[in-house]
């Protein structure tokens, strides 16, 4: 059965070879953990979120999010706006890159996002979802999805009918997290609502939620039927989960988890792709999250994570892991 849970995902006139995604996190999908992610299998990664006022502003840090990975054959944009104008005159600026496809944020849950009405703000409206992403369909002929929670809290359940207005404006696929913006990322994601998207609308349904390991994935597209699944903070520090489901899904064999080697080996290789992309002094400092992710669980891994948090350098950062890397038992 798992052999025909890995097959083709169509995106508008794209049909990408697999259905297992990466999901836009600000300040970690960059374009180096994306070429790390899709080395190890994943189908289709998004950009961290992009503000559609940030771009007419142009402001050249938004723009730089824009930018596509070297290995990058299919990759998508995700945009947050509350106003379906600037999500029409930001398309200017987006269309130039080609990407796969573009993507509306209507989930996410920080509050400077949230008092802009945007993100998870939208699922209190799912009139002006739709009236955002019919904006953008007038405006360009690159398909458009839709990232959605179940709602603002459990009491105001909207999914349903803001992915039907998207997709009567003219989405090519919904994304759906399992928690309403009143959870967070806590307590547990609802997979049954995903099944219950999936009964109602036409169009590709992406699952999202709680997805750790590759059993997961394999799971959540059993149990609810969605079309593809969508990895997000159970790849970070770990691109090495999307080469798991990916053997899983195609009834390959269960593939063993890294080696601690090879763990803090790819990470090394992560800071340095950073600082190839975004200069050392920027890489240093934004890495450090990244880092101590890749670290956790290892033996003696805490004083190892202490000493990566101080540094200010590439050479430091090579020093330290060069100690750490001698002390592994294989």
């Amino acid at each position: 059965m798992s052999a025909v849970l890995l097959h083709p995902l169509t995106l508008g006139t794209t049909v990408l070879e697999g259905n297992i995604l990466c999901a836009p996190l600000a300040g970690f999908t960059d374009v180096p953990y994306r070429e790390l992610a899709v080395e190890a299998g994943a189908d289709l990664c998004f950009t961290e979120m992009v503000s559609c006022e940030a771009l007419i502003r142009e402001n050249l840090k938004t723009r730089k999010l824009l930018i596509r990975g070297r290995n990058e054959t299919n990759y998508g944009i995700q945009v947050f706006t509350s106003s379906p104008e600037s999500a029409a005159a930001a398309m200017e600026y987006i269309i130039p890159f080609t990407p796969t496809v573009i993507d509306l944020n209507c989930g996410c849950p920080v509050p400077k996002v949230i008092k802009t009405g945007a993100g998870a703000a939208l699922m209190k409206d799912p009139v002006q979802i739709g009236e955002i992403v019919r904006a953008m369909k007038k405006t360009t002929s690159l398909p458009v999805s839709v990232k959605l929670r179940t709602g603002w809290d459990h009491q105001n359940y909207t999914f349903i009918e803001a992915a039907l207005r998207a997709q009567d404006a003219g989405a090519s696929m919904i994304s759906l997290h399992g928690r309403t913006r009143s959870q967070g990322y806590g307590g547990k994601a609802d997979w049954e609502q995903i099944a219950r998207l999936k009964e109602t609308v036409e169009i590709p349904v992406t699952g999202n939620g709680d997805i750790f390991c590759a059993e997961d994935a394999r799971r959540m597209l059993l149990q609810t039927g969605c079309d593809a699944v969508m990895i997000a903070r159970g790849g970070l520090g770990n691109p090495f989960l999307f080469r798991e489901i990916r053997s899983l899904l195609s009834g390959l064999e269960v593939l063993s988890p890294p080696t601690p080697r090879e763990r803090i080996e790819t990470a090394l290789g992560h800071l340095e792709r950073c600082v190839e992309v975004k200069g050392e002094a920027l890489a240093v400092k934004e890495m450090k999250k990244q880092l101590c992710s890749y670290t956790k669980g290892i033996n003696g891994s805490a004083a190892f994570r202490n000493q990566l948090v101080h540094c200010e350098s590439l050479g430091e950062y090579r020093g330290y892991f060069s100690e750490f890397l001698s002390s592994l038992q294989e």
